[in-house]
């Protein structure tokens, strides 16, 4: 029985819903907006409250927990970036994902330190041309 397991599946295997939800929540996390479908947008608004709620404590144990659940890999640097990071150019386009969790840790979790939750929006926007689906904007509020 599936009493209390409440998920939207979108039509996807459990490892390919998993990615697809940790790359939204980070291109969500570094643009503070980005444009999708209105299922995916309300599947991804509990994964986004959430983070928001794990930033705002603030402990050892929910950075690991955001890490894992944004899928961020703090590897090294790999040949091109070490290159282009001896050249002096900044490496922040090449890896976006060792900055998300300061991001979140950091802005983020200030700008909603007095709200008690409801922290992303979902404007519809129409139907999407090609395909016919609904599509929307996410966001983080301006609170």
């Amino acid at each position: 029985m599936r009493h209390g397991k409440h998920t939207f599946k979108i039509g996807r295997t459990a490892s390919h819903r998993r990615c697809m939800i940790a790359n939204m929540l980070k291109s969500l996390i570094e643009h503070g907006k980005i444009e999708t479908t209105v299922t995916k947008a309300k599947e991804l608004r509990r994964h986004a409250d959430r983070m928001i709620t794990l930033a705002k404590k603030n402990t050892l144990a929910s950075r690991r927990l955001a890490v894992a659940e944004l899928m961020v890999s703090f590897n090294t640097l790999t040949p091109k970036q070490a290159r282009v990071s001896k050249a002096g150019k900044s490496t922040s386009m090449l890896n976006n994902d060792r900055q998300v969790i300061g991001k979140l840790f950091g802005e983020l979790s200030q700008r909603f330190a007095t709200r008690q939750g409801g922290y992303t929006r979902i404007i519809r926007l129409g139907m999407r041309a090609g395909d016919n689906a609904p599509s929307c904007l996410i966001e983080y509020l301006a609170d």
